[in-house]
């Protein structure tokens, strides 16, 4: 039976445009000009019957029609891409592609890579650490480990880690105190940033901690948690750090803990993919193992030892 489309340039454009709800920046995604991305949208409107864009008041918006389109297009372009992807490089059958967040990639995931290399020797990663994976946009993605609330209802995503806040330091800045002995106000508070804004965990710790009269505003700030860990192993400070993130820090001394307080952080770590996206055998394996090493991890090893 043959298929009545629309011509496939003026499908690509009003995908391009629904996503920048800009004809002039997906116009710069297409390498076409700007007048071509419209002609092509009003071409794809006249063929439809529908207004797609609400064009009033110089911005786009797109209108009921308009959301009814955009994720059955954008899911097609992307299974045609990821199956012409494997017809064209067969090379990347054992190739996984994975964005993870930096401080997970380099203080959990990497020091553990030896033994998923030693299970799967053919396996070959791809490993990136964008604090946005675009894993929607970017077809070369196979996945991603990611750090938030796990509302994402784009994707699909498995709950891997979830943070446990513990206030460490240097031990040399205690002074032989421990517990309640300790005076934070005569230490540098260590912080993370987030969209130039601190994570709250400093105060939630202290409230849980029962301490008071300790000012929060002050300290250092950087923006991954991997800096405020280096700084406080560093004897900068003192910082509160999600405890799967230290273990080997804290095994040898290099960190030790303040108070045997641990707060529940608000977000957590995920392996996300995408909806529909059939898996790949790479995919399941990489998937098995992360089970594997967060539940039953070796000696050496785990977070509480």
């Amino acid at each position: 039976m043959q298929r009545a489309l629309p011509p496939l340039n003026a499908l690509k454009a009003f995908e391009a445009a629904a996503q920048c709800l800009s004809f002039t920046q997906a116009a710069a995604r297409l390498c076409v000009t700007q007048s071509a991305v419209s002609r092509q949208v009003k071409l794809l409107e006249e063929q439809l019957g529908v207004v797609l864009f609400d064009r009033r008041g110089g911005q786009l918006k797109l209108t009921a029609a308009g959301h009814q389109l955009l994720p059955v297009l954008r899911q097609s372009f992307d299974r045609i891409a990821w199956t012409v992807g494997g017809l064209a490089d067969q090379q990347t059958l054992s190739r996984l592609s994975l964005n993870v967040p930096p401080t997970f990639a380099s203080r959990w995931l990497v020091p553990r890579l030896g033994r998923l290399k030693a299970l799967h020797p053919s396996l070959e990663l791809s490993i990136t650490t964008r604090f946005e994976d675009e894993l929607l946009e970017r077809n070369e993605l196979d996945g991603a480990i990611r750090f938030g609330a796990g509302e994402w209802s784009d994707i699909d995503a498995e709950l891997l880690l979830q943070e446990t806040h513990v206030a460490v330091c240097a031990p040399h800045l205690l002074e032989g105190r421990r517990g309640s002995e300790v005076d934070l106000t005569r230490h540098t508070l260590l912080h993370v940033l987030r969209d130039d804004n601190r994570f709250h965990t400093w105060e939630h710790w202290l409230q849980a901690a029962g301490i008071d009269g300790v000012e929060t505003s002050g300290g250092m700030a950087f923006d991954v948690l991997e800096l405020a860990i280096q700084a406080a192993i560093n004897g900068v400070g003192v910082t509160v750090a999600d405890r799967h993130m230290i273990g080997r820090e804290l095994r040898r001394g290099d960190l030790v803990q303040l108070l045997d307080v641990e707060v529940t952080g608000h977000q957590s770590y995920w392996l996300v993919t995408r909806h529909e996206q059939q898996e790949s055998t790479n995919m399941a394996l990489f998937r098995r193992w992360l089970r594997q090493e967060i539940h039953d991890p070796p000696s050496g090893f785990s977070d509480h030892e």
